[in-house]
């Protein structure tokens, strides 16, 4: 996907970056295959904000896409490439050999009029193909990958990630993600090869502010700009340090580089290598 860049007509536009969306085919999406999605501005269900700065945004459908793929052994037809205002990467639409259409995740290089097919057992290599890791040889660039066979794929689902597949052990494949962290999974779980899509979304420059008032992001104030009574970094005459040891959230607890994962996890035992700090 290449990045466009356009003459600096105005500051907004001097550091700005768009797609060309030039792997686009088709411009509205299946109606089938949407179902709309409420805006909650970042309350819950007692009307709370628990996330901050967030409202407005345009409109979005939520596109049904399937990461389960369990129409196993029957052929599906990419019909087009469409843009997915819920993710940074492509979906492709297609149409199963029984009737039945789905969105996919895209992998990079996916074209119209291929074909791609889900199976339990050995597939053709090539890319869309879904299969299990005990299938794929090692050293095979894959995305979209399960951690629970069945439950369908939850790593390396964002624009431009892949999984590297390592080696095959007992009943555990052990395979890399894109933090370096090796780790075990079940070598049943399911696995597409390839590279997910749209992998310069990385590149994209935001440039105003406005284009992130269309995402759907409020206005952000430092905590060193507020008060003493309103953030732990508030306060002083003019620009000031923070004046602590670590930086703080707004509500005293240590920000930036604080280790999150819970102690003694279930799952400790299939990771093999931590990511780097």
């Amino acid at each position: 996907m290449p990045i466009r860049q356009y003459r600096p007509t105005s500051p907004g536009r001097r550091l700005a970056s768009v797609s060309t969306f030039a792997e686009i085919t088709r411009s509205k999406p299946e109606k089938s295959l949407i179902t709309f999605r409420k805006a909650h501005s970042g309350r819950n269900a007692q009307g709370k904000i628990t996330v901050r700065h967030r409202g407005g945004g345009e409109k979005r459908f939520i596109r049904m896409v399937d990461f389960v793929q369990e129409r196993f052994n029957i052929p599906a037809k990419v019909v087009s490439i469409e843009y997915d205002p819920n993710r940074q990467a492509r979906i492709a639409l297609v149409h199963y050999a029984n009737g039945e259409k789905q969105y996919l995740l895209a992998p990079e290089g996916l074209q119209v009029g291929a074909t791609v097919v889900a199976s339990r057992s050995r597939v053709e290599l090539s890319v869309g193909n879904r299969m299990p890791l005990e299938a794929i040889p090692p050293g095979t660039v894959i995305c979209n990958v399960e951690i629970i066979p069945g439950k369908g794929g939850e790593l390396a689902r964002s624009a431009g990630t892949t999984v590297k597949l390592l080696a095959i052990d007992g009943p555990f494949a052990q395979i890399e993600l894109p933090s370096k962290e090796i780790r075990l999974v079940s070598k049943n779980c399911l696995a597409t090869v390839g590279q997910v899509s749209n992998p310069d979304a990385m590149h994209l420059r935001v440039g105003k502010a406005g284009r992130k008032r269309h995402m759907g992001w409020r206005p952000t104030v430092r905590g060193k700009a507020q008060n003493p009574n309103d953030h732990p970094h508030g306060g002083g005459e003019g620009n000031q340090p923070i004046g602590l040891k670590a930086p703080k959230t707004k509500w005293g607890k240590l920000a930036f580089g604080v280790k999150t994962r819970q102690p003694h996890k279930y799952s400790d035992r299939m990771i093999l290598k931590r990511r780097p700090r």
